[in-house]
């Protein structure tokens, strides 16, 4: 399987910041209502390292909590993600079914590669119907490192992809890509960093440009 495309979904195909604030605000509030949290919410410091796994984030946002809090904000957090993509409040950006129709239609195979739970990437894939295109969703989840290229490794390896791309807005993505031999787009969006999207073999402002990319490449090779 050749010229493959693997996507970031929060913060490159899926707007986080939409739902983001919303589920915080609630996930918060369910902590005050347990007299765990007191204070504003943390929202620049989840921006801040937003695309880490979950885990990360608690331990950073709530240092002072137990182990056992810490899996019950996760799990919170996760049911309030779940209902406000159910409920529309969330999007895509711009140009993703299009892209998306493109690179099928070039018989490009379609990849998720997320930092995101498996039940929070299937609400995204249903609610929009990506499914229609995606060859396979791959989780943080389903891996013992935490660590993307090792989650890109895996779908590397099961597909035997020669040769493909990473598409993200942040240098897990960009690393995962070079970690595996694959050529990294990085995208500058919400949560981009230009520290990091320097690290990028591309960068575009836009998905529509990663199709002019891919097919440049791929007529290289």
């Amino acid at each position: 399987m050749k010229h493959a495309v693997i996507f970031d979904m929060d913060g490159t195909l899926f707007r986080t910041d939409l739902i983001l604030e919303l589920a915080l605000d609630e996930t918060f509030d369910y902590l005050r209502s347990e007299e765990k949290w007191i204070g504003p919410i943390p929202i620049d410091q989840y921006r801040n390292i937003m695309g880490v796994p979950l885990p990360v984030v608690w331990n950073t946002l709530l240092p002072q909590c137990d182990e056992q809090t810490r899996e019950e904000v996760d799990a919170y957090f996760l049911t309030r993600l779940i209902k406000n993509i159910q409920n529309g409040n969330g999007a895509l950006y711009a140009g993703v079914f299009e892209l998306f129709e493109r690179l099928n239609q070039l018989n490009h195979p379609i990849f998720i590669a997320s930092n995101g739970l498996v039940d929070y990437l299937q609400a995204i894939v249903t609610h929009y119907e990506l499914d229609r295109w995606i060859t396979a969703t791959y989780s943080i989840q389903q891996i013992d490192t935490l660590d993307k290229a090792d989650l890109v490794a895996e779908i590397v390896n099961k597909y035997e992809l020669q040769d493909g791309f990473v598409v993200g807005d942040r240098l897990s993505d960009i690393s995962a890509a070079r970690a595996n031999g694959l050529i990294s787009i990085g995208c500058r969006f919400d949560f981009a960093q230009e520290a990091e999207l320097k690290e990028a073999d591309y960068i575009v402002n836009h998905l529509s440009e990663v199709l002019d990319i891919v097919s440049k490449e791929t007529a290289l090779r």
